[in-house]
């Protein structure tokens, strides 16, 4: 593994390959026993992701109730459809780089690829701050929240989110290429990131690192501890049910904050690692490599259990959805059943009548 700057004076930053040999020491051995390992994780993380995000879009289009397309809805499915590309697009391609000695799949993909997955990851991120700020604005300013929370403004979100995401992610395209003249491949074909100049990349690390990390998580802690500190305002005065409910808000409240801030923190150290320091070329180095790449997949694969199945409501739904007609006959056509959602969150319910 290289980190070489060439002739032209390009920087060549992107972690090669992730063996830490050169073509040569890869041809004598065929590769260690990675090439094998890191595939089957990421097939594994692959397939869960697919399927709980999948789960998700389906329940979620499938009960058709004026609440499935409330604010938190809207900002779930849209979380979902950016894992659900991120998954498609990185993870496949990703774990290539692992198991073949070279990229196979062209410049254009190479080009694109790296860029849609940056905008998929960034999509991915933007939501989960839209959807804190969602949830502070139901909860600490109640009065107000019809007037905010509304489908409209919503979808103007996700809007606002896509389009921010693809223009931030704007310089991954300009500057990913493929290199075939490598001195120390010759005949090998990479997918790497060149830049003209070092500072210019560096001030869009710390940038993708500010405005995909460091600002989210500052949102995010400061809407959900506002949100946990409302609750614990109103707890008193609240039957033992509704206590146990908001008890168990807040410890979905935590496990958000403590997913994103795990699942995204070694990928944003090993970034600035690279840019400002000394990324050691190592056995310890290239297993931390790994655990960043799986930490960051399996946030797309904690989302959905996060923000869906852990609401008594969604399970319900997704029972719903997916039960059996021969061991639940659906009831007579004309009668009322009364279906009680939560906008898949346990923050506020409503009691809806629907006819089946």
């Amino acid at each position: 593994m290289l980190l070489p700057v060439n002739d032209t004076g390009y920087v060549w930053t992107d972690l090669l390959d992730t063996s830490n040999r050169t073509a040569g020491d890869r041809e004598e051995d065929q590769g260690g026993p990675e090439v094998v390992i890191v595939p089957v994780i990421f097939g594994f993380i692959f397939f869960l992701g697919i399927v709980g995000n999948s789960l998700v879009m389906i329940v979620i289009g499938k009960i058709k109730t004026r609440r499935n397309r409330s604010t938190t809805n809207i900002f779930i499915l849209n979380l979902s459809i950016a894992d659900l590309s991120f998954l498609l697009f990185c993870v496949p391609f990703q774990a290539t780089i692992y198991s073949l000695p070279e990229w196979i799949f062209g410049a254009f993909l190479c080009k694109f690829v790296h860029y849609f997955v940056t905008v998929c990851m960034l999509v991915s991120i933007f939501t989960l701050v839209a959807m804190s700020v969602d949830r502070y604005v139901a909860v600490v300013h109640s009065k107000k929240s019809p007037c905010i929370r509304n489908r409209r403004n919503a979808l103007l979100g996700v809007c606002v989110i896509w389009s921010l995401s693809f223009i931030f992610a704007v310089p991954v395209a300009q500057h990913q290429t493929l290199v075939t003249d490598h001195p120390e491949a010759p005949n090998s074909s990479f997918c790497w990131e060149a830049w003209y100049a070092s500072a210019s990349k560096h001030t869009y690390k710390v940038t993708i690192l500010v405005i995909g990390y460091v600002l989210p998580l500052t949102l995010i802690i400061c809407c959900y501890t506002k949100v946990l500190f409302h609750l614990h305002k109103k707890i008193k005065n609240m039957s033992k049910k509704s206590q146990r409910s908001k008890r168990k808000t807040a410890q979905t409240v935590l496990l958000v904050v403590a997913a994103f801030l795990i699942c995204w923190m070694p990928h944003h150290i090993i970034a600035m690692w690279v840019e400002f320091g000394v990324f050691p070329l190592n056995d310890a180095s290239f297993a931390f490599r790994i655990v960043s790449h799986c930490l960051a997949y399996g946030n797309s694969c904690v989302n959905p259990i996060l923000y869906a199945f852990l609401s008594e409501n969604f399970r319900k739904a997704c029972r719903q959805v997916f039960s059996c007609r021969l061991l639940y006959p659906p009831p007579p056509q004309e009668k009322v059943v009364r279906i009680r959602v939560d906008n898949f969150s346990t923050t506020h319910t409503h009691s809806i009548t629907t006819n089946i």
